[in-house]
């Protein structure tokens, strides 16, 4: 879930984006990415986020300042090694109870990468692997390490995210969040969504999707695309979880995700010992496949 908590709920004096997502969070050093009418500006040292995509001239993505500078509401970013809210930061595992810090009102939100500098492991004209050791610590007691993989094509983006446990078993849901600017026009149509509760996280069971606004977790296998300035982008991924956030006047997110949010809780997925979870996340301009390369 995406929403920015109402001035009036902030605290006065913020802590560090580690501990407080709506905390500022700068790009330090960009690196650009180009193939054809594609550029992509990444920032490595801002939770490893894309800051922009530009295609043939036009800025699809809110940037740095258009989203007041918090950690939660600019480019975008990986989320892992969970995406969306876990409830007042608890869940349980193999067992045993976990409690996370809470960063954003009661709750823990998207994980502990989109804060954090990720590492450049390669950096060519088109293609860029980054990648990110998850600490062992109260943020997340499990280690492992998440590794992302960004590639720019003539007409579109590929990016692949990974969460690969450690010498011991965890949970995990990986997502990409993309904060982008408000399009003339969503074409979405999921199956189904997940209802939310009194705190706005996520319920079982799945019931019939409901009209926007929205800020919430939908079942789809359908490309989604959106519309904006005379261009049209297509959105694919291979998971069929997708939350779509369109409760501000200057930015819509659609967010492929391999969980639900409170996954920990609704959707298990335990990784043992090594084990690999991978997203593939696919963003194509205009009517022509893009040119994906292998």
């Amino acid at each position: 879930m995406a929403a920015f908590v109402p001035s009036t709920l902030m605290a006065l004096e913020q802590g560090p984006p580690l501990d407080d997502a709506q905390a500022p969070l700068a790009a330090g050093q960009l690196h650009w990415l180009q193939a054809g009418r594609v550029q992509v500006a990444l920032a490595p040292e801002a939770g490893g986020r894309i800051a922009q995509m530009r295609y043939d001239g036009v800025d699809w993505l809110v940037g740095e300042r258009e989203g007041r500078a918090a950690a939660i509401g600019w480019g975008c970013y990986p989320m892992v090694p969970w995406a969306g809210r876990i409830r007042r930061g608890r869940f349980s595992f193999d067992g045993k109870g976990f409690v996370l810090p809470a960063n954003l009102g009661a709750h823990a939100i998207h994980g502990v990468g989109f804060t954090r500098p990720w590492q450049i492991e390669r950096l060519e004209v088109d293609t860029a692997m980054l990648s990110l050791a998850l600490p062992e610590d109260r943020y997340w007691p499990f280690a492992g390490v998440a590794t992302q993989c960004i590639r720019v094509v003539p007409d579109g983006v590929e990016l692949r995210l990974a969460v690969q446990a450690g010498d011991k078993a965890m949970p995990a849901v990986i997502g990409w969040h993309p904060w982008f600017r408000k399009p003339d026009q969503l074409l979405f149509s999921p199956s189904a969504m997940y209802p939310r509760d009194g705190e706005g996280i996520a319920t079982l069971p799945c019931i019939t999707p409901a009209p926007g606004p929205w800020d919430d977790c939908f079942l789809n296998r359908a490309e989604v695309t959106l519309v904006s300035e005379g261009q049209r982008l297509r959105l694919q991924a291979d998971a069929d979880h997708w939350v779509v956030y369109d409760g501000t006047a200057y930015a819509t997110c659609v967010e492929p995700q391999t969980g639900p949010p409170d996954g920990f809780t609704l959707l298990p997925r335990r990784l043992g010992a090594g084990e690999r979870l991978e997203l593939r996340f696919l963003l194509g301009w205009e009517g022509d496949e893009p040119r994906w390369r292998t």
